[in-house]
C-alpha cells in the first residue's frame, strides 16, 4: 500500500496516473475553471481596492490623533 501526503491526495497531476475524479481526464473542465479563475481574479481586485482604501483610511485617521495628542501636550506645556 502506498502512502501519499495530503497534498499528494488532492493533486490532479499525479505521477502515479490516479486520478480522483474517477477516471476522466481531459476535456470539458477547461471552461468551468476558467470561468471560476475569472471571478475569483475580480473578487481579489475588489478585495486589494477596499484594503487599500481602508489603510489609507486608518494612516489619516492615526495621523490626525497623533497631532491631536500632540497640540494638547503643547497647550498644557506653554501655559507655564
Amino acid at each position: 500500500m502506498e502512502r501519499n501526503s495530503w497534498a499528494d491526495q488532492w493533486d490532479s497531476n499525479q505521477s502515479s496516473g490516479k486520478t480522483t475524479d474517477g477516471g476522466k481526464e481531459g476535456g470539458g473542465g477547461g471552461g468551468a475553471s476558467t470561468k471560476y479563475k475569472e471571478k475569483v481574479e475580480a473578487g481579489l481586485g475588489k478585495t486589494k481596492a477596499a484594503a487599500s482604501s481602508g489603510l489609507k483610511k486608518v494612516k489619516i485617521g492615526t495621523s490626525l490623533g497623533f497631532n491631536w495628542v500632540k497640540d494638547k501636550y503643547n497647550k498644557t506645556t506653554t501655559k507655564n
